[in-house]
């Protein structure tokens, strides 16, 4: 007998929702809550390292994705020059093995559209709009008051609601969220022909502009800052300064700049960063993903590591045949150290964007790959 029967999972992100999808098909009952009011995801495009693919792939969506995003299998950077010239292109290290794709970007709404539907093929019950208002547990479960005025018992409850997480402040979790002081602007907008794989230039105005692949036809455009309050710009003036700050950057932007024109596409935010310490449960509620480490995407690894979360956990709760402190050791033991490297390489990275300084990114990314190349 698993050790669970009954899980509600709350968050519809990437974390929550492949944990539901895992729990459902092992034959558990889930229930699955989201404050939003349908299925959204914040932002333009995602990068998905091959270790996020691997656990795509063992969630049956990878083709789904696959057909709308776009696979990979070199970094091309380019000088802050007046041609954008070609300096290096550099093979992607296979983090999820030499049988995927070593990277893919896509919409990061088409990723949440496609796990959802999954969810919902696998049996999980999603209620949107919905949040959870108090939390009771005893030795056997966990009795849950939402906001429509409905109760559930559980015999466990995962919070996988974000950086912001309400689960964890319902719980009592303390846990600093800070800036790590840059600031990212990011926009949709077309694919030149010619970017068939992620493009990159360091320095020049700003600390780096990069061009990923979506799609066929798409893109997301990235420029990085020291972390400014942008907040009191209208839409038009942040188009018009995003425009401004490209501006001095050629090649593939020259190519699109033209096209970069709708603000609703446009978003900006700082680079965050926390990690909590072991346990990341509290009685049977247990908390993952952005709810309990967020680094800078400097390498990436943000969304698979919300998904290895996932697969782990999903894994112990329906291969033990009790909740008790051994499952949430094993769980930290195979999770906390991973997830710390990963962090902290994150942070190094960034932190040698602020400095100015031309640290040795490929030996920190091949020691990351080492680690997460193998599964979780």
């Amino acid at each position: 007998m698993p050790a669970v029967n009954n899980v509600l999972v709350v968050g519809a992100g990437a974390a929550g929702a492949a944990t539901a999808i895992l729990l459902a098909d092992a034959g558990v009952a889930v229930d699955l809550i989201e404050i939003k009011p349908g299925v959204t995801a914040l932002g333009s495009g995602i990068t998905l390292q091959g270790n996020a693919l691997r656990v795509l792939r063992q969630l049956g969506v990878l083709d789904d994705c696959l057909a709308l995003g776009y696979p990979f299998s070199q970094l091309v950077i380019r000088a802050p020059d007046a041609s954008a010239t070609v300096v290096a292109q550099v093979d992607d290290i296979p983090f999820g093995g030499p049988d995927l794709p070593s990277t893919m970007g896509m919409y990061r709404p088409d990723l949440a559209r496609i796990l959802m539907d999954r969810a919902e093929r696998a049996g999980v019950k999603a209620r949107f709009s919905t949040i959870v208002d108090a939390v009771e547990q005893d030795g056997d479960g966990v009795d849950v008051r939402f906001s429509d005025g409905t109760s559930g018992r559980y015999d466990v409850v995962v919070g996988a609601d974000g950086v912001r997480s309400a689960m964890r402040r319902t719980l009592g979790v303390e846990l600093t969220t800070r800036s790590v002081g840059l600031g990212a602007w990011r926009m949709f907008g077309p694919r030149p022909a010619g970017v068939t794989a992620f493009n990159v230039v360091f320095g020049g105005a700003s600390h780096m502009v990069s061009v990923c692949p979506t799609s066929a036809d798409t893109a997301y455009w990235s420029l990085l800052e020291d972390a400014q309050d942008r907040a009191t710009l209208s839409p038009q003036e942040r188009l018009a300064e995003f425009r401004k700050l490209i501006s001095h950057y050629h090649g593939p932007w020259d190519e699109a700049r033209d096209a970069l024109t709708d603000p609703a596409k446009l978003h900006y935010t700082w680079f965050e960063t926390h990690l909590l310490d072991p346990p990341w449960h509290r009685g049977r509620v247990v908390l993952i993903g952005d709810a309990v480490h967020v680094c800078p995407p400097t390498i990436a690894q943000g969304a698979a590591m919300g998904l290895e979360d996932a697969v782990v956990l999903a894994e112990l709760l329906t291969t033990a045949d009790r909740i008790d402190d051994a499952l949430w050791s094993a769980f930290m033991a195979r999770r906390y150290d991973r997830v710390k490297t990963v962090v902290e390489a994150s942070l190094q990275i960034a932190q040698w964007n602020l400095d100015h300084v031309r640290g040795d990114v490929p030996s920190i990314t091949r020691k990351v790959a080492a680690i997460v190349s193998q599964p979780a």
